[in-house]
């Protein structure tokens, strides 16, 4: 079971030039194909004039939702390589776009794996990488003088309170790591009915 992942915190940069060629970087943590195909949006927009913006993301706590675009550079030789760096580096949640300035010298197909692999590289080493945690909630309902037992459960396993209402009945939903919510449904059912 997959309850963790490694993504971006924020955004980052990386450069490299090679012939005159320079290839500018851009990582960014995204959560959706929407965001992500947004952010390939804004850079076609804000580098009209670079001769390709080449991309690739990757996204899920699964890293089953990827796609990498060459943006007309021969096949395999720009998308693949960014998406390479990040499968490499074992991140998800993230966006890397690489736009290149072309310096009037051919580079050829390594050439160009080797400049798109090295820009995508600097910007994830220039990354703060964090680790995150793939979280469920669990909602229940309650009488209200078992709210200190509760209470103590949810705080002795670090679950997150995200919804609570006290009413004739209270209710509460908790967010806790998935790999820890069986636990956290089974000392929640001892507070609620103790033998």
């Amino acid at each position: 079971m997959i309850d963790e992942f490694k993504t971006i915190k924020d955004k980052s940069e990386g450069t490299y030039s090679e012939l005159r060629s320079k290839f500018l970087a851009f990582a960014h943590h995204v959560t959706s194909v929407d965001e992500a195909m947004a952010f390939v949006e804004q850079y076609q927009k804000k580098y009209y004039d670079a001769r390709h913006v080449c991309w690739a993301y990757m996204i899920g706590p699964e890293r089953d939702t990827f796609r990498s675009n060459d943006n007309g550079e021969p096949s395999g030789t720009a998308g693949k390589p960014i998406l390479g760096q990040i499968k490499s580096n074992e991140l998800t949640d993230v966006i890397i776009l690489v736009v290149r300035y072309f310096g009037g010298v051919k580079l050829g197909t390594s050439g160009l794996i080797v400049a798109y692999k090295t820009a995508a590289a600097e910007a994830i080493a220039n990354a703060e990488i964090e680790l995150r945690t793939v979280d469920e909630e669990y909602t229940f309902s309650f009488e209200y003088p078992l709210m200190n037992s509760v209470l103590k459960v949810a705080r002795n396993m670090d679950a997150r309170i995200v919804n609570q209402s006290y009413d004739i009945d209270c209710q509460m939903t908790l967010s806790i790591r998935k790999g820890r919510m069986h636990e956290l449904q089974e000392k929640i059912k001892k507070a609620l009915f103790p033998l």
